[in-house]
């Protein structure tokens, strides 16, 4: 193959040009954006800028507080929300149920990754709590009723926390008190994400930077590249191309005996779970990586280790199922030329797979 296929855009995606040109140009403001004097006005006024042209294109008219990433806000909300009750869904990224304690309620969902809404009345029911579910699931790509779960959370007089960072940008934000979102996943440079936060009231200040909700020096050139990934909207405007080639992607895996996770549920466009019933994770991953295609066992922060997916397990998918299931996931550069070159080498293994006569590979 002449060139590599990436189709691991859930793990990162790459910077586009327009936000490459932004944090160029935002290097220009050095000077530190708390400083008082005319150098550090203007970085401030470019982070500002910058704060803006995020809050408009996500759609949100409240705070916005920059930080390092999804994994910082996430930690943010779930150290220092109000509430002192925890409550969090099984399929969430690794990170949100640390973040979260050992001390807090997990909930179930069901065989499509949809959490159980009565089982979350109940848990509500015994007193405020902060709620995290996910907007979008980094594995499975099933998308969650937001709608209702948001309605219901505030008629508990609860707080929902909401990991957006594989939807924003993508589809609408919910109407949650905290949402994270992750620049790196959309575009936007690595290592600079946001927390939205409806009401500050509710979360308890540290000091420090960003109405002291944040202590460090605030990245400038991050924030620049974030508002200019968003603003760009690449990915958002490639969503019904996107949502094309993963449908021409599983009706082939399944012409071929593949297994598509959470077939019947809402899922975004760019994430895809599908297994080779009988090949391992780890056997696709080197094949097809030595084929000169990039993709993932599940989340890229479990993916290195190939620990059994807790997603899969919560959805309770069948564990031969699951060792057997791999990730694939498209960005705005994603092409049906690419999607066929991966559909010829999953089945070049599927056909492998056969000829020894159902042995695993």
């Amino acid at each position: 193959m002449s060139r590599r296929i990436y189709l691991d855009h859930a793990a990162t995606t790459p910077v586009i040009d327009g936000a490459r040109s932004a944090v160029a140009q935002a290097m220009a403001h050095w000077a530190n954006p708390s400083s008082p004097h005319a150098d550090g006005r203007a970085a401030r006024a470019a982070l500002e800028e910058a704060r803006r042209t995020i809050g408009e294109a996500l759609g949100w008219r409240h705070d916005v507080i920059l930080t390092s990433g999804a994994s910082e806000a996430i930690a943010i909300a779930a150290a220092r929300a109000r509430p002192e009750r925890r409550i969090v869904g099984p399929t969430e990224h690794e990170m949100v149920t640390h973040a979260m304690g050992a001390e807090a309620i997990v909930l179930r969902v069901d065989c499509n990754g949809l959490v159980d809404l009565d089982e979350l009345d109940a848990a509500m029911a015994e007193g405020p709590a902060l709620v995290a579910i996910q907007l979008v699931n980094n594995e499975t790509g099933v998308i969650q009723p937001a709608a209702e779960i948001g309605a219901r959370i505030r008629a508990a007089g609860s707080l929902w926390l909401c990991d957006a960072a594989q939807g924003a940008g993508k589809i609408d934000l919910p109407d949650a008190d905290f949402i994270a979102v992750s620049g790196h996943k959309l575009g936007g440079p690595p290592g600079v994400g946001v927390l939205l936060v409806r009401d500050l009231a509710k979360l308890a200040p540290s000091g420090g930077q960003e109405k002291g909700y944040r202590r460090g020096t605030s990245d400038v050139p991050g924030a620049a590249g974030l508002a200019a990934a968003l603003a760009g909207g690449a990915v958002r405007d490639a969503m019904p191309r996107l949502a094309g080639l993963r449908a021409r992607l599983e009706e082939a895996i399944r012409s071929e005996g593949g297994v598509i996770i959470a077939e019947c549920a809402a899922r975004l466009a760019t994430i895809g779970g599908v297994a080779m019933p009988g090949v391992s994770s780890a056997s696709q991953l080197v094949q097809l990586d030595l084929a000169g295609i990039s993709v993932s066992a599940g989340s890229a922060c479990s993916s290195g280790s190939m620990k059994p997916s807790h997603v899969l397990a919560a959805m309770g998918i069948a564990p031969e199922v699951a060792a057997s299931t791999i990730r694939v996931s498209f960005g705005a550069s994603t092409t049906e030329a690419d999607v066929d070159a991966f559909l010829t080498e999953w089945r070049r293994i599927a056909t492998k797979r056969q000829v020894g006569q159902g042995r695993a590979v």
